[in-house]
């Protein structure tokens, strides 16, 4: 029996396995895709200080690492279902069942779909999707695209899209239905937008982005949009349907009102070859799910998430969570995560006894610095959030160590 297994390659996976190497744990990592990395498989962005971030080649410095310190790494394999063991667990997978003293799944986030009429064409992908053929895959979605769906992940995979040599005709709003919800509210998108307006090379959306407030920028929004690296980001545009027989062709699209309504009389067809539809991102929490983990719904992190606490401990004996799983944030912040779940899991199997919770309390710290100077926030709140939800885990508990609560 292993000491620690990992569900997910990505950077809380593999910055788990690192720390928990470090201190002689027998690690097992286990990715569905291919190849490990995760999220940062597809990131190349410009940081403000000029300096280029290369998500591949930050993620092959984790792998070495990681394979460094002794970490088996086995790609390729899916997990289709765990069970508690008197003194671990047991994990099944596509491969072979592996059993575990203590189990972290570092499962990552899924994109949310916004199904709009034609979405089942051949060229309509999600903004993730077209993310990864360009930066991990290297082959272009196509030539020319529009992306439907408005906030921080659709507007940093277009800049990202627009590296790759693609042509990005524009960001709009999904129409309003039951379905869409707040992705085709022009005042909630608004919020999310002003969350990257520190990004935009426009002083004038930097400035508008620290005094404008969402209701007054969605009515004051121009009807054509902002530009931002070029790429016209519409609040007062909506597509209505993509159209096309065979392949996307193009996207017809109307002019919609500050609070989401169509105005008669606007609609025309942008050409296209690919349609990008982003709604955003919520925990891949299945598996924790069928743990028994208890849950709880935080709209600031995404959705449910398992309850846990700082340092990634859940209600069940010997299973941990780290990363997207428990809310989504940045990679930079889901590594952070990961060596705190590492340090936890050494703690717990005794590998880790000088310090030790000295050291995990520093690593929280280290956390909650990485979320503060994140360059990109998902939601609004986050802090407060996550205080709330350990504050809970800790009356919902049945005597666990507490460490670190505000």
């Amino acid at each position: 029996m292993i000491d620690l297994l990992i569900v997910g390659a990505g950077p809380a996976g593999l910055g788990a396995a690192i720390s928990a190497a470090e201190y002689g744990l027998k690690v097992y990592v286990i990715d569905e895709f291919v190849k490990s990395g995760g999220r940062l498989l597809g990131q190349l962005h410009e940081e403000p200080d000029g300096k280029w971030v290369n998500g591949i080649a930050e993620a092959q410095k984790l792998y070495e690492r990681a394979i460094g310190l002794g970490v088996k790494i086995q790609c390729g394999v899916s997990v289709y279902d765990l069970i508690k063991l008197d003194n671990g667990w047991c994990v099944y997978t596509t491969d072979k069942a592996i059993e575990s003293k203590c189990l972290l799944l570092a499962t990552g986030a899924s994109e949310i779909p916004i199904p709009i009429p034609g979405w089942t064409l051949p060229g309509v992908m999600s903004v993730g999707a077209a993310q990864v053929m360009g930066n991990v895959h290297r082959v272009k979605p196509g030539e020319k695209g529009i992306i439907i769906g408005v906030n921080v992940l659709s507007v940093s995979i277009a800049r990202e899209l627009q590296l790759c040599g693609v042509h990005i005709e524009g960001i709009l709003l999904p129409k309003q239905s039951l379905l869409s919800g707040d992705a085709a509210d022009p005042e909630k998108m608004m919020e999310s937008l002003l969350r990257l307006s520190h990004l935009a090379p426009s002083p004038l959306i930097r400035f508008g982005g620290k005094w404008v407030s969402p209701k007054l920028g969605a009515r004051l929004y121009p009807k054509n949009g902002f530009k931002m690296w070029d790429i016209p980001i519409q609040l007062r545009k909506t597509a209505l349907e993509i159209l096309g027989e065979n392949q996307v062709k193009g996207v017809r699209i109307a002019d919609i009102t500050a609070t989401g309504e169509v105005v008669p009389g606007t609609e025309k067809v942008v050409s296209a070859d690919f349609v990008c539809i982003a709604g955003g991102l919520t925990p891949m929490s299945e598996l924790a799910a069928v743990a028994g983990c208890t849950f709880c719904y935080v709209p600031e992190l995404g959705g449910h998430v398992p309850m846990h606490n700082e340092s990634m401990q859940t209600n069940v004996d010997g299973l941990y969570v780290a990363g997207n799983i428990t809310g989504v944030e940045s990679a930079k912040v889901a590594k952070a995560q990961g060596t705190v779940a590492g340090l936890a899991v050494a703690r717990e199997l005794k590998a880790l006894v000088d310090r030790a919770d000295e050291k995990i309390e520093e690593a929280i710290a280290g956390v909650k610095e990485t979320r503060r100077k994140a360059l990109i926030q998902f939601q609004p709140g986050i802090e407060e959030a996550r205080r709330k939800l350990h504050r809970e885990f800790y009356e919902n508990s049945d005597g666990k160590t507490e460490i670190g609560v505000l």
